[in-house]
């Protein structure tokens, strides 16, 4: 059961944006032989994703990262946007903004550690995995039940479907 004021918010979303690191993976890091990255996703938050993309919300990452699979996920999710390699967060936030002329409180971002402090701040429903660091959990509208990486995404977009009342 979520509260009127969450479920209000939820509801004027036009655009969620999600980073990567501790959001969409655990946080792990797996280094292969060659020295390429590889990320285990969850296919349950793959599915949230593409639910709230079919249910007509704008879907971004924008991560520090600059990772070749992170493209490789978002393609296979039909993600509209991606940031990689962003150590600012907020540039690719206001960017978002201007691209699809949206105001920041139509914006949910899901973050967990520092870097996603000031977009967390700007965004109209901010949002992060149990297991974000303290200040983030402290800052944020929602703080998911679930852990990064093993469903905390998928709950957010059901957030943001049952404050439309979608079902799939």
């Amino acid at each position: 059961m979520i509260s009127l004021e969450l479920k209000r918010k939820a509801q004027k979303i036009k655009l969620a944006a999600f980073d990567i690191d501790g959001v969409m993976t655990d946080g792990g890091l797996i280094y292969l032989p060659d020295g390429s990255e590889a990320k285990m996703f969850n296919a349950k938050d793959g599915l949230g994703l593409s639910m709230i993309h079919k249910a007509g919300i704008i879907t971004a990452i924008i991560t520090a990262k600059d990772a070749p699979v992170v493209l490789n996920r978002a393609e296979v999710l039909n993600i509209d946007k991606v940031y990689l390699n962003q150590r600012n967060k907020i540039e690719a936030f206001e960017e978002i903004l201007k691209e699809y002329n949206i105001a920041a409180d139509e914006v949910l971002y899901m973050g967990d550690d520092l870097p996603d402090m000031e977009v967390l701040k700007a965004c109209g429903l901010s949002a992060c995995p149990n297991d974000a660091i303290d200040e983030v959990v402290e800052i944020c509208d929602y703080v998911t039940v679930k852990t990064a990486g093993h469903g905390a995404v998928r709950e957010v977009c059901n957030l943001l479907l049952e404050s439309r009342n979608i079902t799939f």
